[in-house]
């Protein structure tokens, strides 16, 4: 039987950690990367968070891999050992990115509700 969009997520959702925006925050502060994967109209409209890295989801495996041509080194950098906390607008995107980091070997988890929730949660957005 084929799988919906939200099974896809909702399966992504059961296997990685979902963390509060505000301590997503506290979490950069001591070390772990922030990595917003929603697209570059998106950061445009709607604002960034400071010292975020941004990868557009789609380029997520190619910039995610140690050994390939486009690995992004400040990503790389945690594979194995750190922390990637992953944003995108709401969460869907990123569980399903996170789920990938993980196969991956990375520690990622998602910031609950993505921009919205952390909007929400009154921390700063740039832009």
């Amino acid at each position: 039987m084929a799988e919906s969009l939200k099974d896809l997520i909702a399966a992504a959702n059961d296997r990685v950690a979902t963390i509060e925006p505000a301590d997503a925050l506290t979490r950069q502060g001591n070390g772990a990367l922030i990595l917003d994967i929603r697209e570059p109209g998106e950061l445009q409209q709607n604002g960034t968070i400071a010292d975020a890295l941004h990868v557009p989801r789609g380029l997520l495996e190619w910039k995610a891999d140690p050994g390939g041509d486009a690995a992004d080194v400040a990503l790389t950098a945690k594979a194995g050992s750190g922390e990637v906390l992953v944003l995108c607008a709401a969460g869907g995107r990123a569980a399903l990115a996170a789920d990938t980091l993980r196969r991956m070997g990375y520690d990622a988890s998602v910031i609950k509700g993505g921009l919205n929730g952390w909007k929400s949660a009154g921390l700063p957005v740039a832009g």
